[in-house]
């Protein structure tokens, strides 16, 4: 049964095959005169917008040849890489970092020669990278720390324009713990020739002042910067005179050599146990007999200064990297003292886009240095172990736990305010309010 509404689609049963034909055939001819006048009216707009066109190029396609010419990087794509021969072509080449690499400054310059897209503002390029175990936390709380843990890397990264690379695998199988970093590290030079500085940033670590930008000009004559203090390091020969959990160190030949150096104090060497000794001796508050990177760096420096010392800067002007438990409980008076700035100054007021922060934290500068407690650049939750929950006895996890809140959320409220949010009590991370016009003068 045919429903009513669609009956008159139906071909009539008196019609015959001929009457069929004969309207196939004068559909057909509609159709082609069709086609052929439509064809010819494209014809005529391309042929007034090139007076010589190319039909072919615009009808056919071609599978690029051995002899074609790959785009140029500059006018094309910067994604688009160099036929040339560069290092990635030598069978010789290694990650590993058992394989030592030889001339990579020139090797690194010619590689941005012939991709000088990125040669433009490789002196500025920074590459943040971290990471965490392969495994799945045994403390319960520790995926959702490590989560945001890694957010806050992630916000820091995209307001500053940096790129970020998370690992969670073993690059050396000789190499886990605190030495895992420096396989890592190499093989992400080799990774990206195009940015000047590889910063290493403990998975524990927290970026606090998400305005702040990294000062890379002071650090135009250096290779490396570690947060200490010469006097402790010099002098006292203490352990704990620099940290090596967070650094910035420059894409050149001379950090492939010393980080060479560096860990062959590490597990893979055969004399490790040695090397502990040797640290353990000449550093008389290092707690533990194994050999550690801290302690191999700041060996570095009282043994061999001459030769690695002047290409080191001791940062000891701002929190490049600062003891938790000496700063989470100022983050409450530190944020009441910049809103009272705020409330003060118009301009710090003012709703901007994410991607001007760094503007706004210029501006801020000059009501903040030497006025008032300044925020913290990074908090380091050394010996918290947010992973595997084995803390440092001196405290408590509540104190941890405690502490990471606070600082995960005062950094998370400068990037929520870009979004119209913030949060009033850095220990409720479940609270969240919508920012008024005009905050924090109206409130």
């Amino acid at each position: 049964m045919v429903l009513p509404e669609f009956s008159r689609y139906q071909t009539s049963p008196k019609r015959s095959v001929l009457y069929k034909t004969a309207s196939l055939i004068a559909d057909g001819f509609l159709f082609v005169g069709g086609a052929s006048l439509a064809i010819s009216l494209i014809w005529a707009l391309l042929t007034s917008i090139n007076p010589n066109p190319l039909f072919e190029t615009i009808f056919t396609t071609t599978q690029p040849t051995s002899n074609d010419v790959v785009p140029s990087l500059n006018t094309v794509y910067s994604g688009v890489d160099s036929p040339e021969s560069t290092f990635y072509d030598d069978p010789e080449l290694s990650y590993s970092i058992d394989r030592p690499v030889k001339n990579w400054d020139q090797k690194r310059k010619q590689w941005l020669k012939h991709h000088t897209h990125f040669a433009e503002s490789t002196n500025n390029r920074v590459l943040i990278v971290t990471g965490s175990q392969p495994s799945v936390c045994r403390n319960p709380t520790g995926d959702h720390l490590h989560l945001r843990l890694f957010k806050n890397k992630v916000d820091y990264s995209r307001i500053h324009g940096h790129e970020i690379f998370y690992n969670n695998a073993l690059f050396h199988p000789q190499m886990p713990g605190f030495w895992a970093k420096y396989p890592l590290i190499r093989s992400a030079m080799l990774a990206h020739p195009e940015v000047e500085w590889v910063w290493w940033v403990d998975s524990d670590a927290v970026f606090t002042d998400m305005e702040f930008k990294l000062p890379l000009e002071k650090y135009e004559r250096f290779n490396l910067v570690v947060h200490g203090w010469s006097n402790l390091v010099y002098d006292n020969k203490s352990w704990t005179s620099l940290n090596a959990g967070v650094f910035l160190i420059r894409n050149c030949q001379w950090s492939m050599e010393i980080m060479e150096r560096w860990t062959s104090m590490g597990p893979k060497s055969p004399d490790y146990e040695k090397w502990g000794k040797t640290q353990k001796s000449l550093l008389k508050d290092k707690l533990y007999p194994e050999s550690d990177d801290q302690s191999a760096l700041i060996y570095l420096l009282l043994k061999e200064k001459e030769k690695w010392g002047e290409k080191i800067f001791l940062e000891s002007d701002y929190n490049f990297e600062g003891y938790w438990l000496s700063l989470v409980d100022d983050l409450d008076d530190i944020s009441k003292s910049y809103i009272e700035i705020e409330q003060k100054v118009e301009i710090l007021r003012r709703r901007h886009a994410e991607k001007v922060s760094e503007y706004y934290g210029l501006l801020r500068e000059e009501y903040v240095n030497g006025i008032v407690k300044r925020r913290p650049f990074v908090v380091h939750f050394t010996g918290c172990e947010p992973c595997s929950g084995e803390f440092n006895p001196t405290y408590t996890w509540e104190a941890c736990w405690n502490g990471m809140q606070r600082a995960l959320n005062f950094a998370d409220n400068q990037v929520l305010r870009r979004f119209g949010f913030f949060r009033p009590d850095l220990l409720n991370s479940s609270l969240l309010l919508p920012l008024p016009f005009d905050f924090p003068l109206v409130w």
